[in-house]
């Protein structure tokens, strides 16, 4: 399985409802707690206009998107750390995914109860960040105890974990999240390491009402100052107008709907974008008469590697890759064009994948 969103908040704040509209599943969305018990793990395509663009100027027989799984993850309530609720099964579900995506209630609605009895997304980000952060704390103490025991030894680099150690615990004694504390590459690397909650990079989902969704309301400008500490992005979307949206049967109908709203496109592409972003996915392309495809692979991965996405054997055999910039692509319009043009390049094992790139590879097994 590849990497993972997963989607959690407190209880009845749209989250389950947030994820039918991105999957077009039917996972139960209902107006009491606890209403997701087990885990809803769902494949999202990921919306892409360059794959279209190349659709339209290759006219292959087929075109398949990338995709990215979502996992629908139970609500959390006050003592989940201590195992309240349905916090032990919650703390492990999040421990499994890669990314967060933490939706907040900013929305009032009197048929829609709230757990606390009002709507508040600051307090409600506070609940869960301190559950979470008490479970840290207990990772983040264990290991502290090692590095004691090691330093002991008196070896310099023992001692200099030790420091980060406690500057880590320290930090979630203030009651911050480990993504919010600036370490060096050594102390990043112990984060890591010691797989904590708080580190897992956010995007924050505001649920609002359906005047909201372009400019947001009181409740979304207090949850924004709150975490403007974090470097965390955060969306405004409405899950219920969402969900609306992906009931209708065709894509001129959604359109429609959308610009009725007076949106431009569909809230939970936003959000599928930024669950891809967070996650330091980028996306490269295959072009020819069969089949366009876009191809997922995370920042940074060289091209046998991104060969290996398509087939083992391609990277096992790797020779070399034909690459075009999806930009020399759509300005000169075919692959023909660019090979004429001069611009078609070469490159070998070490070349790092670029977001967009149009490849083909050779290879030999």
């Amino acid at each position: 399985m590849g990497l993972q969103c997963g989607i959690v908040g407190l209880p009845n704040v749209g989250k389950s409802t947030l994820f039918n509209a991105l999957t077009s599943a039917k996972a139960l969305a209902a107006n009491y707690p606890f209403a997701t018990k087990d885990p809803n793990v769902g494949v999202i395509t990921v919306p892409d206009p360059r794959l279209d663009k190349l659709t339209e100027l290759v006219n292959p027989k087929k075109t398949i998107p990338t995709t990215v799984d979502i996992v629908d993850i139970a609500g959390l309530i006050k003592g989940a750390s201590k195992g309240e609720g349905l916090g032990n099964q919650f703390l492990g579900n999040i421990r499994e995914v890669d990314a967060i995506l933490h939706v907040v209630r900013c929305f009032e609605d009197d048929n829609v109860v709230h757990v606390d009895g009002s709507v508040d997304p600051v307090r409600d980000k506070d609940i869960i960040d301190t559950e979470l952060i008490f479970k840290d704390l207990e990772t983040a103490e264990k290991r502290l105890d090692k590095l004691r025991k090691a330093a002991k030894s008196g070896e310099k680099e023992a001692k200099r974990a030790v420091e980060m150690g406690e500057a880590i615990v320290s930090h979630l004694e203030a009651g911050k999240p480990a993504r919010s504390l600036d370490l060096e590459d050594d102390g990043q690397e112990m984060l890591k390491e010691m797989m904590l909650l708080t580190a897992k990079p956010i995007l924050y989902v505001c649920n609002v009402d359906m005047d909201s969704t372009e400019s947001g309301n009181e409740h979304t400008e207090a949850f924004k100052a709150a975490v403007a500490n974090e470097n965390a992005e955060v969306l405004y979307i409405s899950a219920s107008i969402e969900a609306d949206i992906a009931e209708l049967e065709t894509k001129e109908e959604r359109m429609e709907f959308i610009e009725e709203m007076g949106l431009t496109e569909p809230g939970v592409n936003r959000v599928i974008q930024g669950a891809y972003s967070l996650l330091n996915l980028i996306t490269y392309f295959t072009a020819g008469e069969k089949e366009v495809r876009a191809w997922t692979i995370v920042e940074g991965t060289k091209a046998p590697g991104a060969a290996g996405v398509i087939h083992t054997d391609f990277e096992k055999g790797f020779i070399r890759a034909e690459v075009i910039p999806y930009q020399d692509y759509v300005d000169l319009g075919s692959e023909q064009a660019v090979k004429e043009a001069g611009k078609l390049n070469v490159e070998g094992k070490e070349y790092v994948v670029n977001d967009g790139d149009v490849m083909h590879f050779r290879f030999n097994v």
